[in-house]
């Protein structure tokens, strides 16, 4: 089932989220931010919930680009899924209901940023329309190391 994020639900957000930290392949992010941080740089629609078995197995949100009103359509997502429930197409359906949400408020376009070994995140955002629109080669270092990113978005049909 997928629901909107409550804020009852933020320890469990953050647990998912520590769990992407951890696997290193997810963001160049090292440390689990409060919740009040996480809160203040998510958009406040378009932010949901995977529940399996009375549990919140995974998240999707989207963060502004930018102030500026010219990009005010245009977020990036984030999608997390729980360390135990990964390939069981979990993500595939945050991603779909993250996407119809984003364009009921508004968005044209959502973009992403991963990491290339991050091949089934990769995978996912493909099936869901997203298309590669570049390599920022060697953009930043984690863990002393430097890495690449892919840039993929989804320009909406509906919207814009």
């Amino acid at each position: 089932m997928i629901r909107k994020m409550e804020h009852a639900d933020a320890a469990a957000v953050l647990d998912i989220y520590a769990y992407g930290l951890r696997t290193r392949n997810a963001t160049f992010e090292t440390q689990v931010p409060t919740w009040e941080k996480w809160n203040q740089s998510h958009l406040i629609h378009s932010r949901l919930v995977c529940i399996a078995n009375n549990k919140i197995v995974g998240w999707t949100a989207l963060s502004k680009v930018s102030s500026r009103s010219v990009y005010q359509g245009v977020c990036e997502v984030s999608v997390y899924i729980a360390e135990n429930l990964l390939g069981r197409g979990l993500g595939t359906k945050l991603l779909k209901s993250v996407i119809d949400s984003s364009e009921k408020n508004g968005i044209w376009t959502i973009f992403t940023s991963l990491f290339p070994e991050n091949i089934a995140s990769v995978r996912m955002h493909e099936n869901c329309g997203f298309r590669k629109i570049g390599t920022r080669e060697r953009i930043a270092t984690l863990d002393g190391i430097w890495r690449d990113t892919v840039i993929m978005e989804r320009r909406s049909k509906i919207v814009g």
